[in-house]
């Protein structure tokens, strides 16, 4: 096992943590960050700094303009990027856009790859992935009530509504998650590509929620009659649940990347306050009630690396690693949440307060808990697998 840095390795993680430090950082006050998240302005902005400095869209492959890093380079640059809640946004490696650029390349065909890939890789337009559903598919994607139905010319009609759709209000297009119900044909849970605006989607309205640094908010969709074409079809019919895998097996994973640097970040943040604030006669880390969850942070910031980086190895050695990534999944995100809890507690009332960005990274990290799957419904999956004596 060798754990160390190549020399690229090395020059991108400075390059990149200098980039969000100097550059990006600056920006976190502008008023175009909103409480739903940066603006469309804000974002092509910080796009176009990253493309001068050549780290614009770092896991994309080389063929539609990215780096063409691979999982275990992604953790390292990820990492750098998530110091800021702006970096991934500038390098255009934020959820939901990575996860669909990864699952385009996967799955789409060549006209798809033209049609969608191309200007979401270049950052020309956003994207949302619409599965969740008030009362129906969540945690669990089996409950889906939202329906395609054959149009009997080779298309389908697509009824139904989702919410908490990440990035949805802007966006130049959708993957939706519908289940087809075709009694002459091939039925189940399916994806499907729409451009937006489309006459049958309608943004319902954006959700107020705690985090607030994902472009386009969170949103409510109804779709109405929505028609699309069997060149819509994203994949094969009744595969969805099996792309969705593709897509979220790599994703869970770059959201622990990205948090662990903004955990990363509260705790050097938290650091220096406890060095500089004295009470009781001596700096607050000297006691310690403070030092110990500083060394507590320490901990559970070197274990998540570690985590991270055996998963994104796996991945990069072609394994499908749904075991391993449920495991990091659970441990990081409940891990990062202890750090930036801590570093609140550190920081007293100022840790309340906007005063610095730690406020934020205490609330965009506690989502992270549910999001991508609830630690909860991870620790089902893996015990099923430890039952079965199966991990892939």
């Amino acid at each position: 096992m060798d754990f160390s840095m190549t020399d690229r390795q090395r020059e991108l993680k400075e390059r990149v943590t200098a980039f969000i430090d100097e550059t990006v950082i600056p920006y976190e006050k502008d008023a175009r960050a909103t409480s739903h998240g940066p603006t469309d302005e804000l974002r092509v902005e910080l796009n176009a700094l990253a493309k001068e400095a050549g780290l614009f869209a770092p896991h994309v492959s080389e063929e539609y303009g990215g780096l063409g890093l691979g999982h275990v380079d992604r953790a390292i640059v990820f990492e750098a990027a998530g110091r800021s809640p702006l970096g991934p946004v500038a390098l255009h490696c934020a959820a939901p856009d990575e996860g669909n650029m990864h699952l385009l390349e996967k799955v789409a065909t060549h006209a798809q790859k033209e049609k969608y890939l191309l200007p979401l890789a270049s950052g020309a337009v956003r994207s949302c992935f619409a599965m969740t559903e008030r009362g129906g598919a969540g945690a669990d994607p089996s409950d889906m009530k939202t329906v395609a139905t054959p149009d009997g010319a080779g298309g389908y009609i697509i009824n139904g509504s989702k919410w908490l759709i990440t990035g949805a209000d802007g966006a130049g297009f959708s993957i939706i998650m519908a289940t087809v119900d075709d009694p002459k044909g091939k039925s189940g849970p399916t994806m499907f590509l729409t451009p937006l605006p489309a006459e049958g989607v309608k943004l319902d309205r954006l959700m107020d929620t705690m985090d607030s640094s994902f472009t386009g908010g969170h949103g409510e969709i109804v779709y109405e009659n929505l028609r699309v074409g069997p060149d819509a079809v994203l994949g094969e019919v009744g595969e969805g649940f099996r792309y969705a895998q593709v897509r979220l097996a790599p994703a869970r994973l770059t959201h622990c990347m990205r948090w662990l640097g903004g955990a990363t970040r509260a705790h050097e943040i938290a650091t220096e306050y406890a060095r500089q604030r004295h009470a009781f006669g001596k700096p607050i880390g000297e006691h310690e009630g403070v030092g110990f969850m500083l060394a507590d942070n320490e901990i559970d910031i070197a274990q998540s690396r570690l985590t991270i980086w055996h998963t994104a190895w796996l991945l990069d050695q072609g394994e499908h690693a749904r075991h391993e990534s449920s495991m990091a999944k659970v441990a990081v995100s409940e891990a990062l949440f202890r750090i930036v809890d801590r570093c609140v507690q550190t920081l007293g009332g100022l840790g309340m307060s906007r005063e610095t960005v730690v406020e934020q990274l205490f609330r965009e990290i506690r989502g992270f808990r549910i999001y991508d799957g609830p630690s909860e419904v991870h620790r089902w999956a893996i015990a099923k697998r430890v039952m079965r004596a199966n991990r892939t």
